[in-house]
């Protein structure tokens, strides 16, 4: 469990890592670059990124291209839905991931 505010920095920076690390196995596997989540991730830092885009409607472009990959663990809403960052988001926020996860036939257990 997350206690005080050096833990709950040291989580966002892990979670800021994790992000980076999809990025980079996004392009890989799937040979898919994704250069604005990447400058997004950079310049807002990993949590603030996932938060925004859980924001925006619909699916995003690098979603569907993981999709289509079929690397929807890659995804920021795989990410997000993870047990240990958990305490990073809001129930609604990990909602929206769930649903659009959901929605394309990928398996939460």
């Amino acid at each position: 469990m997350v206690n005080g505010g050096h833990n709950l920095h040291d989580l966002e920076n892990q979670f800021h890592r994790a992000m980076i690390g999809i990025y980079e196995a996004a392009l890989r596997e799937c040979n898919y670059r994704a250069t604005y989540f990447l400058q997004m991730v950079n310049e807002q830092g990993g949590v603030q990124a996932a938060k925004r885009l859980l924001h925006k409607s619909g699916f995003q472009y690098g979603f569907t291209e993981l999709w289509q990959c079929g690397c929807l663990r890659l995804t920021m809403e795989a990410l997000v839905l993870q047990p240990q960052f958990a305490i990073l988001f809001t129930e609604e926020e990990r909602q929206v991931a769930r649903d659009r996860l959901q929605q394309c036939g990928y398996n939460l257990e």
